[in-house]
């Protein structure tokens, strides 16, 4: 089957960011299959497309995928209305592909929401199966963020997440509560796939390399800086370090985002030497950094709608890493987390709890080395990417084999 694949966001690992839409495009190409990927420019991506646009657009070829970049720059630093302008630009973009393009199914993966925008067209205009993939709930965990008030805009959005769901075929979600979510808004839990992020261990599996200063615990956050993030959390755990003299324990937050500038101005303000600011690194860069360190931080704001709502690649990069995680908010991934005994999940805004893991993985190495073995282990027994692709795939042949049978 030829797939046209929408994600706005695509990169490969050379680029910083989520893998899993080159990850599964790769293993869709194993099975026979051929993908077209329509995508924008964001910063810190990296589509491995190098020619210049022209018109607004470059095609390329990368690994077997068939590459649609439009000249479409986002960055999470942008304000809100910029953003979604970049949002809707690359639907209506893609609309013209929807009617251009050979293709036996249009699959979309969000965020954003309006992704699924030439999804919902190929279906009533080119009566083409649409399968939609759902990475976060749109439009209820914004506005549990407090990001997005305008009741207008809310309404709008909660418009095209009915209309997104009802008109694809099969959904795929990436985590139990955006599965449930999806239910709770009138589909068939049948048509639903929970498929989670998962983990590249051939990247991740290299050994810690030697000479490394074992009396300093290195402790690793990779991902954005946004208000989402809640990276505030992580400063006040640094002061709370400072406090009992734990020089030893060093933090480093990897990646850029809109308050990236406000963090480095109240860590040089607070004085919080114990932490320090690193620019994004594509993931290749990033698998060699976290064989040096020894702790990973999953680190959330402490909001319902992530508790069971979210499926994040740090965490599988951390656990195929096979390092101990700290993660600060409740819900399935902290569950995962003290079940397998593969980290601490602390509650969320207690500094003093941060700062107790931390201090108990720095003065119990060897259980701290047990922890990474687990880790490693759960990942490889839970999450490898080539156990979880057949359920993507074979949700998209589904989706063709029922139009083809109509």
């Amino acid at each position: 089957m030829k797939v046209l694949y929408f994600h706005q966001h695509f990169t490969t690992p050379t680029g910083a960011g989520g893998t899993r839409s080159y990850e599964m495009s790769k293993r869709l190409i194993a099975q026979g299959h051929r993908v077209t990927m329509v995508c924008g420019s964001y910063s810190g991506g990296n589509t491995g497309i190098e020619t210049p646009f022209l018109k607004g657009v470059r095609l390329g070829e990368v690994e077997g995928i068939n590459v649609v970049e439009f000249d479409l720059r986002y960055s999470n630093a942008d304000g809100f209305w910029r953003r979604s302008l970049v949002f809707l630009r690359f639907s209506l973009s893609g609309i013209r592909l929807v009617f251009t393009e050979k293709y036996d199914v249009l699959f979309a993966t969000s965020t954003p929401l309006t992704a699924a925008i030439p999804g919902i067209v190929a279906k009533w205009f080119r009566r083409k199966p649409f399968v939609f993939e759902v990475r976060d709930l749109w439009p209820s965990l914004p506005r549990e963020m407090g990001v997005i008030r305008n009741p207008l805009v809310l309404l709008l959005l909660s418009i095209l997440e009915w209309l997104a769901y009802h008109s694809a075929n099969r959904l795929i979600g990436l985590a139990p509560g955006i599965v449930d979510g999806i239910v709770a808004r009138g589909i068939d839990r049948k048509n639903v796939s929970l498929v989670p992020n998962g983990c590249d261990l051939a990247l991740f599996g290299a050994p810690k390399p030697a000479g490394l200063n074992s009396e300093d615990l290195f402790v690793i956050y990779s991902g954005t800086h946004g208000v989402a993030n809640g990276l505030d959390a992580v400063l006040d755990g640094a002061i709370e370090l400072k406090h009992r003299a734990r020089e030893d324990i060093k933090i480093v937050l990897i990646g850029s985002g809109k308050l990236k500038p406000r963090l480095e101005e109240r860590a040089r303000l607070e004085e919080i030497a114990n932490i320090q600011f690193l620019d994004p690194v594509g993931k290749e860069e990033l698998a060699k950094l976290l064989t040096a360190a020894d702790v990973g931080l999953q680190i959330l704001g402490n909001v319902p709608g992530f508790y069971f709502g979210t499926s994040p690649n740090k965490f599988f990069d951390y656990i195929a890493a096979g390092k101990a995680v700290l993660i600060n908010y409740p819900g399935w991934v902290a569950d995962m987390v003290s079940e397998n005994d593969i980290g601490w999940a602390v509650p969320p805004g207690d500094s003093a709890a941060f700062a107790d893991a931390l201090i108990k993985a720095a003065d119990d190495r060897i259980e701290l080395r047990k922890m990474g073995e687990r880790a490693r282990l759960f990942a490889e027994e839970n999450f490898d990417r080539d156990k979880l692709a057949p359920a993507f795939v074979k949700t998209l042949e589904l989706a063709v084999a029922a139009r083809s049978a109509n």
